[in-house]
C-alpha cells in the first residue's frame, strides 16, 4: 500500500508532488533543493546548497525509518556541471561505503534559482 511520507523537516512541496512515497519497502524522495525548512532560505554556493539537499534528504529518509545506507540511486540536478566537482566532495560524506547508483545532469534552470536539485530511491 502506497504511504505518503512528510515531515516539517524538510522543505514543503512547491507543487503537486509529495515529499516522499513509501510504498513496498521501496522509498522515493522527490527532488530536493536547498531550502532550509526551518527558515525558508537558501544558502549560498553549491557545497552550502549541496548540505542543505543532502540534510533535506536525511530528514525524509528519517521520518520514514531509512537512513542513507538504504539508498540505492540518486539523481544530480546540476544548474552547471561546472559545479560537479564541489558537489561530488559534500555529496561523498554522506556515501562514505558502498554509495549508490547515481546520475548527474546539468539542466537549463531549477525551481527557485538554486544550483542542485536532488531525487533519491531507499530500498530496505
Amino acid at each position: 500500500m502506497k504511504k505518503v511520507i512528510n515531515t516539517p523537516n524538510a522543505p514543503k512541496a512547491i507543487g503537486p508532488y509529495s515529499q516522499a512515497i513509501e510504498i513496498n519497502g521501496m522509498l522515493f524522495i522527490s527532488g530536493q533543493i536547498p531550502v532550509n525548512p526551518q527558515t525558508g532560505e537558501i544558502p549560498e554556493g553549491i557545497q552550502a546548497q549541496t548540505e542543505q539537499v543532502m540534510k533535506n534528504i536525511g530528514a525524509i529518509l528519517h521520518e520514514a525509518g531509512y537512513d542513507y545506507s538504504n539508498v540505492v540511486k540518486s539523481t544530480c540536478l546540476l544548474s552547471d556541471m561546472a559545479n560537479f566537482k564541489a558537489m561530488n566532495e559534500v555529496y561523498a560524506k554522506y556515501y562514505n561505503e558502498n554509495p549508490p547508483a547515481r546520475a548527474a545532469f546539468a539542466v537549463k534552470e531549477l525551481p527557485l534559482g538554486v544550483l542542485i536539485e536532488i531525487e533519491t530511491i531507499a530500498v530496505k
